[in-house]
């Protein structure tokens, strides 16, 4: 792996979505939709929880951060696309994609590790009923959450650092639509083997820790579930269950299909796709997907509503 930079270029350039100029204006339009629904819908859902004293529980703290972290997330690509679709150029400086790399990737480490703390404290919930609230208490809630920024921000600068050590010698056009790991791998001009192994060791303990923590919870709740006599009891905890694992499996499926093969395989374009998906789509699909399945965060909600509508 080169350490020094032998380009000369102080920024990069972005193929984008779409060469053709009517289908970026068409772009521009629906993802403006899909970021300000996911900004509001995000947002509203942390200001819903923190307002809300029934929503004030661990299971609820953990979502309000993952909302935060969504919010964050998309809001590290979302901007600079949008404003690209209007540009003929869709230029970014050096520093800047290597801020927006470290950025995106420490965002997509705390959700992948919400998404484990969650579930977590779901199988706490359910299987140690007696001891959740010793278990779960704030001070552990605190450390759970502080614990997934840190891993994020150190595995992402640990990404960060190793790809921009390499030599970008050929051309600095980045055949996607902001600063990832295997684009700019396959721009570079040096021996990226070394990188690819960073990636799939670091990545892979993330992600692999965050799958074996859902596995591991959800086999137990899913035992526990079986042996409750209560057909209302295991309707009931199944359905607490149900938006998460729905988030999970979205989440860490795209993330496996991103990640988790050699440079030489990637298509661009298939990749971009996928990218737009768990960048874009998924920060915005996670709120829509605890909300409807919720009755305690509709039923918080309506009195929300009914409560602003009678002041007002």
């Amino acid at each position: 792996m080169a350490v020094d930079n032998c380009t000369g270029f102080t920024d990069f350039i972005f193929l984008g979505l779409s060469g053709r100029q009517d289908v970026q204006h068409g772009l521009f339009a629906l993802f403006l939709l899909v970021y300000g629904i996911t900004v509001i819908a995000n947002l509203g859902m942390t200001l819903l929880i923190n307002t809300d004293l029934s929503l004030h529980t661990p299971m609820y703290y953990f979502l309000s951060n993952l909302s935060f972290c969504d919010v964050c997330f998309s809001s590290t690509v979302s901007p600079r696309m949008l404003a690209d679709f209007l540009s003929e150029q869709k230029r970014i400086p050096y520093h800047l994609c290597a801020i927006q790399m470290f950025l995106f990737g420490a965002f997509a480490d705390v959700e992948c590790l919400m998404l484990a703390v969650m579930a977590y404290d779901r199988y706490v919930a359910i299987c140690s009923p007696l001891f959740y609230t010793i278990t779960m208490s704030r001070n552990v809630c605190t450390q759970l959450v502080a614990i997934a920024y840190i891993v994020g921000l150190v595995d992402s600068a640990i990404h960060t650092c190793c790809t921009f050590r390499l030599s970008f010698c050929k051309t600095n056009i980045i055949n996607h639509f902001f600063c990832d790991i295997p684009p700019l791998l396959a721009l570079s001009c040096s021996d990226t083997s070394i990188n690819e192994i960073v990636m799939f060791a670091f990545i892979g303990c993330v992600v692999g820790c965050s799958i074996i923590a859902v596995l591991l919870s959800y086999s137990y709740i899913i035992t526990t579930i079986l042996r409750m006599n209560s057909a209302e009891g295991r309707n009931k905890a199944f359905s607490t269950c149900a938006s998460h694992l729905t988030a999970v499996a979205i989440f860490h499926g795209t993330l496996l299909f991103m990640y988790f093969r050699p440079s030489s395989s990637y298509s661009m374009d298939t990749d971009k796709i996928a990218s737009v998906f768990y960048t874009i789509i998924i920060p915005m699909l996670n709120p829509l997907i605890y909300s409807l399945r919720n009755k305690d965060v509709k039923g918080a909600l309506k009195k929300a509503i009914a409560t602003k509508l009678c002041s007002g």
